[in-house]
């Protein structure tokens, strides 16, 4: 009797720069193992330098498709041969699939793990956001607030015109009335654990959402200070599952 031919083993991976911390790794090995997925493996591909992406990821063999994390999510675009829609119009890619034919198409699942993460905890009061941080997370975040209808505001460090607030220029009023803030900077990320964005939290009150896109720690110093006022607290975690989920999806179409 003749042997089944062997499945080829498919290749998953992360790129980003210094993501030895990564979410992503850890939670797709213990995805294959839990759900029994043979013939598949998930790798981190740390990059120094984007253009490493052509002679470093694209070269290896069976790759089925990738992530994309901090810094690449914005400069990754130039190397991708098409974009989905939604990726096209925010201008960020966090998941790539790689067709047979060795072509590349990007997509942002960051869209759909924030929806899917913040939508329980909105009410009809939450009208106005604030965003802390303009890099490629910040671009899905925005997408998702609009079509929400929920007015935003970009927070950064330097005035520019996509920011509408500088962190110096920011007042407990400000904050008060914006309700949601969600922090897409990398500021208290480990082993940093005692930073946070520099806010006035004293105009947070128990009405106010503060959603973290940091997972590590679970809850970081932004978030202690708003549970401190009462605040609603989400971090990145269930975006992270959500998005990846989704990335999964992509890839098995």
């Amino acid at each position: 009797m003749d042997k089944k031919p062997e499945k080829t083993m498919r290749k998953f991976g992360l790129i980003g720069k210094d993501i030895s911390y990564s979410f992503s790794q850890n939670y797709f090995s213990l995805k294959f193992k839990d759900e029994n997925i043979k013939q598949a493996t998930y790798q981190n591909f740390d990059l120094q330098n984007i253009e490493d992406f052509k002679k470093i990821v694209l070269k290896t063999e069976h790759l089925s498709g990738v992530n994309v994390t901090i810094p690449y999510k914005e400069t990754i675009i130039p190397f991708i041969d098409k974009l989905d829609k939604k990726a096209k119009k925010i201008g960020a890619v966090n998941t790539i699939k790689l067709t047979k034919k060795g072509k590349t198409k990007g997509y942002n699942t960051d869209i759909y793990g924030f929806k899917k993460a913040i939508k329980p905890a909105l009410k009809k009061r939450h009208k106005k956001a604030l965003i802390l941080g303009t890099g490629g997370a910040s671009k899905a975040i925005a997408f998702v607030l609009k079509e929400l209808d929920i007015k935003f505001y970009f927070v950064s460090r330097k005035a520019s015109e996509k920011a509408s607030y500088t962190y110096n220029t920011l007042t407990e009023d400000i904050i008060s009335k914006h309700q949601i803030i969600i922090n897409c900077s990398p500021v208290g990320t480990f082993p940093n654990v005692n930073e946070s964005p520099d806010i006035p939290y004293n105009g947070i009150g128990s009405k106010h959402i503060l959603f973290d896109l940091i997972y590590n720690p679970s809850e970081t110093e932004f978030l202690k200070q708003g549970k401190n006022k009462g605040a609603t607290t989400l971090n990145g975690y269930n975006m992270l599952v959500y998005q990846a989920e989704k990335s999964w999806k992509i890839w098995n179409k």
